[in-house]
């Protein structure tokens, strides 16, 4: 989770059944939690998909092991 000093109070109106649901998913104790969460967990899945996109047929066939 983000460290407290890099908190701000932001006002926004959300569906509520999908905080709900990104709650449950997300095991998150709290409406506010679930909603950091997901925010880091979009952000992180742009990075890899960046990547993914800037390392395209760079790659070879097995250089990359299993873990």
């Amino acid at each position: 989770m983000a460290a407290r000093s890099n908190l701000k109070r932001k006002t926004f109106f959300v569906d509520e059944k999908a905080v709900r649901r990104a709650r449950k998913l997300l095991g998150a104790a709290t409406d506010a939690e679930a909603i950091r969460t997901s925010l880091e967990r979009v952000a992180e899945m742009e990075d890899f998909w960046r990547f993914m996109k800037r390392t395209r047929h760079s790659l070879k066939p097995g250089s990359i092991e299993a873990a």
